[in-house]
């Protein structure tokens, strides 16, 4: 659906998992592995405990696997260092005032369907969990009231918000619209 290569899970436990060094060392891996440019991750506060811890745990992670003394290994070989360029961290539930935001009007039905294909949280698989926050259609709303505000105050349709870890960098004003 969001023609992604690659979709890994740590098996970090749901509600328990701490940012230590073994959990660090997992997501180091895949960093140096993958060698990505820009890191999207939870914001460093929200309403699930998880969400900032895995902020937070992405955050020191993208720092460590920079650092040269920081070994990690893949299929036995030892891995070179890698720092992504940019962490951008979406905003979930909280009301977080954004540093950016990206014109997303072209893409909010695709975001809305990836993010209801989770349907054990919304709800919509049919099971008989309990109603919770997430399966109430105000808050089904929100996300896309949320995409409209920030394209209200930005000029667009739909606008995605991110916090920053390093400030954007523009050639010139005339480069931001």
């Amino acid at each position: 659906m969001l023609q992604a290569q690659f979709r890994i899970n740590l098996n970090l436990p749901d509600g328990f998992f701490v940012n230590d060094a073994e959990a660090q060392r997992q997501v180091i891996r895949v960093i140096r592995k993958y060698q990505p440019e820009i890191i999207l991750c939870n914001p460093l506060d929200d309403r699930h405990p998880d969400h900032g811890k895995a902020g937070k745990l992405v955050l020191d992670a993208c720092l460590l696997s920079g650092l040269r003394r920081v070994e990690t290994y893949e299929n036995e070989q030892l891995q070179t260092p890698w720092r992504p360029r940019l962490v951008y961290h979406y905003i979930q539930w909280k009301h977080i005032e954004p540093d950016i935001v990206v014109d997303v009007s072209e893409y909010l039905d695709k975001k809305l369907e990836a993010v209801f294909s989770f349907e054990s949280q919304f709800g919509f698989d049919g099971s008989k969990d309990p109603d919770t926050v997430l399966t109430t259609q105000n808050f089904i709303d929100s996300i896309q009231y949320r995409a409209q505000e920030l394209g209200r105050l930005t000029g667009v349709t739909y606008g995605e918000g991110f916090t920053v870890e390093r400030y954007p960098l523009v050639n010139s004003l005339f480069d931001i619209k």
